[in-house]
């Protein structure tokens, strides 16, 4: 549904930290919620200091890659991009949890699912998961803030 190209516009980050590699689905009518994801490679530049006997994807870059999937569907329930002069902040998280790690060669799995808006505070339920097994969940809070 929104290849690397079209994410590039609805998030201002570049690599390292662009964590969204493709949108599968995305509902901004009825369900809200998007569907993306991030394939986990060992050329990530993470995996050298995280740790170099056993890599392991950084549970704070799991929780970033939920907050991308999250702010994608915020800019597109809001028809805007960063060029229009918005952003999304992550500002927060609640019910936080995480359940199993993430190694190279995994294909990590994005869901967010908008909650709530309140005075440019928008909270996301956010779940990430690998091979139908959750690995992370929470709620993902963002503010948004014009330019």
């Amino acid at each position: 549904m929104m290849d690397i190209n079209q994410i590039r516009e609805y998030l201002p980050h570049r690599y390292p930290f662009l964590l969204v590699d493709r949108v599968v689905d995305l509902d901004v009518a009825d369900t809200k919620t998007i569907r993306a994801y991030k394939n986990v490679s060992i050329n990530e530049p993470f995996f050298n200091g995280h740790f170099p006997e056993h890599p392991i994807m950084p549970g704070v870059l799991i929780i970033e890659a939920m907050a991308q999937a999250a702010g994608i569907l915020g800019f597109k329930m809001l028809d805007v991009k960063p060029a229009d002069g918005t952003l999304y902040y992550f500002v927060g998280s609640d019910k936080l949890r995480f359940r199993q790690p993430v190694t190279p060669g995994d294909q990590l799995i994005l869901e967010a699912t908008f909650i709530s808006s309140k005075r440019s505070i928008w909270k996301f339920a956010c779940r990430a998961s690998v091979d139908g097994k959750e690995v992370c969940s929470a709620e993902i809070i963002c503010a948004e803030r014009k330019l």
